[in-house]
């Protein structure tokens, strides 16, 4: 069986065919049972823990393709890891070959994970961003911050970027790391004025309150939201969602578990009906992304087992 590092996925999964892969499988499809979610009791909680430590995460997502490869993510969401120095998710990836079910290959699960996921929010901005897009705005700092702008930055013409962090030290130590001359990069502490010039927002965060207003939001924009996986977080408010033509990576799971869409369902801000469509639907020309040159885009991911067995074949095959 092959093991398969992080470093190596450096190099297999680049952003601009691993969102050709993705494209690839959202149209053609494979099997993805309903994933496993588990909440374990916050570490940080019981006994030395103190006030305002999150319960952490066990999530368990199989898929394959008959007859091709089979595979499964264990991964782990604690979101207090941060204070450790440690990232808020972990994984591993077992790759198993569909005709006999041997195992081929253990894939760094956490690397794999941010590199399809900042991959899907880019194959969603190939269809819902303007083509001109040159601005971004990222909020959040964490591990999928620096995979997402360099991801949308492999679909649009991006070249100036701003960074905003509750952590302004963070901001400025990523930006830091990713500016170069023909790739501005910096970090910005005024995120209404950020969000309100930007041509693509996306969100990384396991806020719990909204982050981005609706009221800030400008024609042409696009919005992307990543970081609230639970019906308990939220990045944008009502009238972000309500001005906004809403997508979202798989129907089942966003309008499940995204708080994003979840919440404003719950308020009445959206209706199922009003969720125009999924990367399925988007893929496959079911659905038309943005039709006017002033529409504002939402697109709300959470996650597929799916994109995890596309990457993972992508990197078993290249490694």
């Amino acid at each position: 069986m092959r093991v398969i590092p992080a470093a190596a996925l450096e190099t297999a999964l680049d952003y601009r065919s691993l969102v050709d892969r993705l494209r690839d499988y959202f149209r053609s499809g494979c099997t993805v049972p309903v994933r496993h979610r588990h909440t374990l009791p916050s570490p940080l909680g019981g006994e030395g823990g103190g006030e305002g430590a999150h319960d952490a995460t066990l999530l368990l997502m199989p898929a394959w393709r008959d007859g091709g490869y089979i595979g499964v993510k264990i991964a782990t969401v604690f979101p207090d890891n941060g204070a450790q120095g440690l990232p808020a998710v972990m994984a591993s990836y077992l790759l198993m070959s569909g005709k006999t079910g041997a195992p081929l290959a253990l894939i760094d699960g956490t690397e794999l994970t941010v590199r399809r996921t900042a991959a899907a929010s880019a194959l969603a901005s190939r269809y819902l961003s303007r083509s001109d897009s040159e601005r971004l705005l990222m909020v959040g700092t964490g591990k999928l911050a620096p995979h997402l702008i360099l991801a949308h930055a492999s679909q649009r013409p991006i070249c100036n970027v701003l960074v905003w962090g509750r952590d302004v030290k963070k901001a400025k130590a990523l930006a830091k790391r990713l500016d170069r001359p023909d790739f501005r990069v910096a970090a910005t502490e005024d995120l209404e004025s950020a969000a309100r010039g930007a041509h693509v927002i996306s969100c990384a965060t396991l806020s719990r309150d909204p982050l981005i207003r609706g009221e800030w939001l400008q024609p042409g924009q696009h919005l992307d939201l990543v970081g609230a996986f639970t019906p308990a977080m939220r990045e944008s408010d009502d009238a972000a969602v309500r001005r906004a033509r809403v997508f979202v990576d798989t129907r089942e799971g966003a309008l499940k578990e995204a708080g994003d869409i979840t919440q404003a369902l719950a308020s009445g801000a959206l209706s199922e009906d009003a969720v125009r469509g999924d990367l399925f639907d988007l893929t496959r020309g079911a659905v038309s992304g943005r039709d006017h040159y002033r529409d504002i885009t939402l697109f709300k991911s959470v996650g597929t087992a799916l994109e995890d067995l596309a990457a993972a074949k992508m990197a078993f095959e290249r490694s």
